[in-house]
This record gives structure tokens, C-alpha cells and sequence, in this order.
């Protein structure tokens, strides 16, 4: 009922210009000596009281008001105008959406690779790829590390920051969250040149003779049309590029060498 307040206070606030008044009539007479320096001393205690009467009209004429404390989105109000609102009952919520946090689970030995890497990364920064395969154009940081791994799934969650300015991010959106890893001296593949059996890779590999002989190898990661190997393959070894399911092992071939550099520049991760 702000016309109620408004009312007390502009009464609270007449109280105080009276007061004043009185306050200045009192010391006119005073310095004439007309009445004493208690007359005085009682004028300026009735405005102190007036003065607070009317801070506290004006403090309940704010209670009328609802005000955020940011700024941010609000969610829907149930509630019509002119509808009686129960105390302690919720009328809506704002989200302060300019920064969002992302949460997601790592495992122990990409956590472990993460920590342990942490001053050779070239880029702290973590990218956010949304829902529909585009990236968020803004990196977030990662912020904080649970304590503690989760006993079922053996994972450790992480939370990192992003900002939001487009406020294109909402409250409950879902999206996979990148981490730059380095690898030195890595050894790479394109994925085309392997084949599986029972879960197992294999690449063939061009011997001197030029027989393909199939070789298992054991990936260490994952990236677009690219394998990183771990074990299996050495510098300088010759693998089958195309026509990986026509050939069998131990056939003799006849093959054209193409540089590794410029197969890689044809597909759709270029790698230096």
C-alpha cells in the first residue's frame, strides 16, 4: 500500500519544516533573551525526533518496493497484478547470467595429466562446445577442483568460468567442455589408415620388400580424422593409406609414397 506510506511520510516530513521553524523562532528569542537556553535545547530535541520519525516513514515506504541487488534475467511472475502475496513467498528468481559456470567430470588419468602439465600448457584456458557442435566464442578458466574422486565412476569434478556477455549461455544448458593437453613429439595417424579386430587397432606397414604386414598399436588420444599413437609404430615406418580393407596380410603391393605432412594438410585438422 505505497499511497498509505507516501501519506506518513510527507506528514513526517512537515513535521520536520515545523520544527525547524520552531527551532529558529526559539533562538531569536534566545539571543534577545527573551526565553531561556532550555526552550532552546527542547525546540532542537523535537526536530532530532521529527528528523527521525520521517526516516523511518521513508523507511517504510521502501519496504513497498521490490529491488534486485545486480541486474540480471528474471524468471517468470506467477502472481497478477493486485494479487495478495503471502509473507516469506517466493514471487520469482533472477539469474545473473554475465559469467556462467560449467561443470564437468574428468577422470583420474586425465586429471593427473592436467595437474602434472600445468606450467607447460600453452593455453590455460578451457573451450565450451554447445549443444549444436559450435563453440562457445568465449574460453573459460577453470576455477575449482573437488577435493576428493568420486568412488563409483572414478572421476573428479571440475568447475570453470566463462563468460557471457551475449547472455546467449542459460541455467541448465548442456555442452562438452575441451582441455588443451600438450604432446611432445607426439606420433600422429590419420584414422583412415587403421582397421579394428575385437576392439583392437591396427595399422599395415610397408616393409622393404613392399609386403603389407598388419601391426597392432596402441592409441594414447583421440583428434579429428587423427590418431595419437602411443606404442606399436617407429619414426620412419611406411604405412597403407588408402585400400586398408582390399589388402591382406603379408600381400605384396605396389604403392606411391605420399609425405606425411601433405596428407595431414588435407584433412580437416591441420596439424604442425
Amino acid at each position: 500500500m505505497p499511497k498509505l506510506y507516501e501519506a506518513e511520510l510527507q506528514k513526517a516530513q512537515a513535521e520536520v519544516s515545523a520544527a525547524e521553524i520552531e527551532l529558529q523562532n526559539t533562538k531569536a528569542l534566545v539571543d534577545k533573551n527573551v526565553v531561556s537556553k532550555n526552550e532552546q535545547a527542547m525546540a532542537q530535541a523535537k526536530l532530532e525526533q521529527a528528523k527521525a520519525e520521517a526516516s523511518l516513514a521513508k523507511l517504510h515506504l521502501s519496504f513497498t518496493e521490490i529491488r534486485a541487488p545486480f541486474d540480471g534475467t528474471i524468471d517468470r511472475i506467477p502472481k497478477k497484478l493486485g494479487s495478495l502475496i503471502d509473507e516469506g513467498e517466493l514471487l520469482t528468481s533472477l539469474s545473473d547470467n554475465s559469467q556462467m559456470f560449467a561443470y564437468f567430470n574428468v577422470s583420474e588419468p586425465e586429471y593427473l595429466d592436467y595437474q602434472t602439465n600445468a606450467k607447460s600448457r600453452g593455453d590455460a584456458k578451457v573451450n565450451l562446445l554447445l549443444a549444436n557442435n559450435q563453440p562457445l566464442p568465449y574460453k573459460g578458466a577453470v576455477e575449482t577442483i573437488e577435493s576428493e574422486f568420486d568412488s563409483e565412476t572414478g572421476n573428479i569434478a571440475f568447475r570453470a568460468r566463462f563468460p557471457n556477455p551475449d547472455k546467449l549461455l542459460k541455467h541448465g544448458e548442456t555442452g562438452k567442455v575441451r582441455m588443451t593437453m600438450p604432446l611432445k613429439n607426439a606420433m600422429i595417424i590419420p584414422q583412415k589408415a587403421t582397421y579394428e579386430i575385437q576392439d583392437k587397432v591396427y595399422v599395415f606397414v610397408i616393409d622393404k620388400d613392399g609386403k603389407a604386414r598388419s601391426r597392432n598399436i596402441v592409441i594414447t588420444g583421440e583428434l579429428p580424422d587423427l590418431y595419437v599413437v602411443q606404442s606399436g609404430l617407429q619414426d620412419g615406418d611406411k604405412i597403407l593409406l588408402e585400400g586398408v580393407q582390399k589388402v591382406k596380410d603379408d600381400e605384396k603391393i605396389e604403392y606411391d609414397f605420399e609425405k606425411p605432412e601433405e596428407v595431414i594438410s588435407h584433412l580437416r585438422l591441420k596439424a604442425e
